[in-house]
């Protein structure tokens, strides 16, 4: 007659089984554990990595250009003129890469800055990099960074302007490190100040800025460029197609 297992005889028998089986169940639980590891370790591993890159490409530095109020804002191109009463604010979003952007400097470069320094308008500047991804450069960001240096040296605009008077022939081409410094050196950029320039562009300063301005811009919807936007509303360049149009429209919207 079988009998019922004592307590003790029930422990046994599961032992008994445990070991029948070779320890398949803890040997499963080992596995899974280290397995879980390993996947940590290459979670870990992998972000380590990504920010290794973005460092490389960004560096470490957060300094933020005098003309900016912070990281993801543009930049007022400018600040120093005595703004007219219910001047409006035109935000200009700009790749430094983009050909169309080449092409609305040519037709409404030298207006808008004339604009910007009679006070008729709040000149914005937000630089891009997207088309670096499209692209697989580094030039938008490089050049976006070259900018933020001369601004430093009071020459934004004018080295702005020569980047885009000098658009390389094919897209993505890209400019070298000798042709970006002529750039600085047409701006007007010489001496001590041409050498604080260079130390700017070599450390990097203000590409986290540049990168920033990319990231809020995109969240706010603004993925192409040019984008410009006047006292708060996006410019159709079929309605707004030369100077004389971007002139009217700016005396529309000074209040």
């Amino acid at each position: 007659m079988a009998q019922k297992p004592t307590p003790r005889s029930a422990r046994q028998a599961k032992i008994d089984a445990v070991r029948k089986d070779g320890g398949g169940g803890a040997n499963r639980i080992v596995v899974g554990a280290v397995v879980a590891i390993v996947a940590i370790i290459a979670v870990v591993g992998g972000v380590v990595v990504a920010e290794r890159n973005k460092t490389d490409r960004v560096g470490t530095s957060t300094a933020v250009p005098a003309g900016a109020a912070g990281m993801g804002q543009g930049f007022v191109a400018n600040a120093d003129a005595t703004l007219v009463a219910g001047a409006p604010t035109l935000d200009v979003y700009e790749d430094f890469q983009c050909p169309s952007c080449a092409q609305f400097e040519h037709v409404m470069g030298a207006t808008v800055a004339d604009l910007a320094t009679q006070g008729k308008i709040k000149l914005v500047y937000h630089l891009k990099t997207f088309l670096d991804a499209n692209l697989g450069t580094t030039h938008s960001l490089t050049m976006g960074n070259a900018a933020m240096c001369a601004a430093d040296a009071g020459k934004f605009q004018a080295f702005h302007d020569t980047v885009y008077a000098n658009m390389p022939a094919q897209e993505g081409a890209g400019w070298s490190t000798a042709q970006v410094k002529g750039f600085a050196e047409r701006a007007g950029i010489s001496g001590s100040a041409l050498d604080t320039w260079q130390a700017c562009v070599d450390d990097k300063k203000y590409n986290a800025y540049v990168e920033s301005t990319e990231e809020a811009s995109g969240k706010a919807g603004i993925n192409a460029t040019p984008t410009v936007v006047l006292a708060g509303t996006k410019l159709d360049f079929d309605a707004v197609p030369d100077p004389a149009a971007l002139t009217a429209a700016i005396e529309a919207a000074t209040k």
